[in-house]
């Protein structure tokens, strides 16, 4: 029976483990932190939880797949799941208001309109259609499916090009769509925010990232009650419940190879473990073959952060509040040089305000519990995050800006706890505190990620930093393709 070695215990390592131990295999997982998870933390303090991770759940079929292959149980057997609607309300520099309603293209169509006038909706209904292309011919190479050898075609932007008088003109870039297509400043803002959201820069993103919102606007937005650590917990869970053997605090240091095939791992402490493949889930240290054993982005440019302020407050969560809502940034130039050309944090940022309707995350009914969050650079710019003042001087700009979704945020403010990328470094052991975002096609391939089989032989790459990407929906995707590719399958759910 094979012994697999899984080095770290993020959603994308947790999937393969789970799935690899249900085909019988001995499956033992390394951890360098005193948890699992990765990314999907947790904040907890005097009866209050925050989510400092993803917030939100999208594609959730993803993981209703991995219960029903490693358990025969359905997802919502172990957590609850509510669609979160409306989906998104949306706040910009001139005063409009926009809430927008979960997975439905007729309400999308109707709100737009009363908020920016006819037409609007159809605009970006039409959008929306060219992006059911791109998902259509990105589906399977980019989400389901393992790379294929010849990554060529989807160096190329799927995005239909759009006949404009007498010319058929290319749309090179995302902010290229919102401005020419959809006429609208706010439209555009509107689109933009996704790429932001997911790290992306859309001057320089492919037009075809607006798969982004079509895939929420179609399958939906999802939130796990009890916060998406209770996703986390259910995975885990599910892999002990399968036989998977975890050692936390356990750091790897580098991977054993005999005859230029992997054969276990080096730990930090000096132990040694024998394996008879070796499955990454984290970029790994340098070894000196840094192309074969380092997994890490193609994309060019560094890849942003996330910065999270979490909010107790006195005061119940009023009737018809709105789960999600992002609050525009009043420049988006300004913020998008903030963000990817290293030029510090913005003074106006983009801001989503989370504030679920879930018991569980307050201590009582008269409290709520506010996750502000905020695509960053993952350094301060001249300064790093940890530097004195840097991070309470920022999360001042982010609590003005949210309270335009909170009215008399100050005022019912108990106390804020500060997460920025440094922490994230700290606890996953993510490069600068990084949040890889999903592949994408176009941009000479720019936005794919390392393929999930390496070079040496016996060494598998899973989860964020590995095809298909970041995200919960693409790590748990991930895991699929690496378990069915160890089972001498092609790679992917089936």
């Amino acid at each position: 029976m094979a012994r697999i070695a899984v080095i770290g215990a993020g959603m994308g390592a947790l999937a393969t483990a789970a799935r690899l131990a249900v085909g019988g295999r001995r499956v033992a997982v390394y951890e360098r932190s005193a948890t699992y998870g990765g990314g999907v933390g947790r904040f907890a303090r005097d009866g209050f939880t925050f989510d400092t991770g993803p917030a939100l759940l999208h594609l959730p079929a993803v993981y209703r797949d991995l219960f029903i292959k490693t358990g025969r149980e359905p997802l919502e057997s172990r957590v609850g799941l509510t669609q979160v609607d409306p989906a998104s309300r949306h706040l910009f520099p001139d005063g409009r208001d926009v809430s927008l309603p979960n997975a439905s293209r007729a309400g999308v169509i109707s709100a737009l309109d009363g908020a920016f006038g006819a037409g609007a909706g159809e605009r970006w209904s039409e959008v929306m259609g060219r992006a059911r292309g791109v998902w259509e011919a990105t589906r399977r190479p980019l989400l389901e499916d393992a790379l294929t050898e010849d990554t060529t075609a989807l160096g190329r932007d799927p995005y239909p090009a759009v006949r404009r008088g007498l010319f058929r003109r290319t749309a090179p870039s995302l902010a290229s769509v919102a401005g020419r297509e959809l006429r609208d400043p706010r439209l555009a803002a509107l689109l933009e925010s996704y790429a932001l959201a997911h790290g992306f820069d859309p001057r320089s993103v492919p037009a075809g990232a607006v798969v982004l919102p079509y895939m929420e606007q179609t399958f939906g937005a999802w939130y796990v009650q009890g916060g998406m650590r209770a996703l986390a917990d259910a995975v885990y869970e599910r892999c002990l419940a399968r036989g998977v053997e975890f050692h936390f605090d356990a750091e790897v240091r580098g991977i054993k190879t005999a005859d230029g095939r992997a054969c276990g791992l080096d730990l930090a402490d000096g132990a040694s473990v024998d394996a008879d493949l070796v499955v990454a889930g984290a970029p790994l240290p340098t070894p000196g073959e840094p192309s074969a054993l380092t997994a890490t982005p193609r994309g060019p440019g560094s890849t942003p952060g996330r910065f999270v302020v979490c909010l107790a407050l006195h005061g119940h969560r009023p009737e018809g509040t709105v789960h999600r809502t992002v609050v525009h940034a009043a420049d988006a130039g300004r913020e998008w040089d903030a963000v990817f050309s290293g030029a510090g944090p913005c003074d106006s940022p983009t801001v989503t305000v989370l504030r679920p309707d879930d018991p569980s995350t307050v201590p009582d009914a008269s409290h709520e519990a506010v996750t502000l969050q905020v695509t960053v650079a993952a350094t301060a710019g001249p300064e790093d995050w940890a530097a004195p003042g840097v991070a309470a001087g920022f999360a001042e700009q982010v609590v003005k800006a949210a309270e335009a979704a909170v009215p008399g945020l100050r005022e019912r403010e108990l106390w804020r706890e500060v997460r920025t990328p440094a922490d994230t470094e700290r606890e996953t052991g993510a490069p600068g505190g990084a949040v890889p975002g999903p592949a994408l096609a176009g941009a000479g391939g720019g936005h794919l990620r390392p393929d999930n089989r390496s070079p040496v032989p016996g060494l598998y790459f899973v989860g964020g930093w590995a095809h298909p990407g970041g995200g919960l929906a693409h790590a748990g995707m991930s895991g699929a393709i690496v378990a069915d590719l160890i089972a001498g399958g092609p790679g992917g759910s089936r």
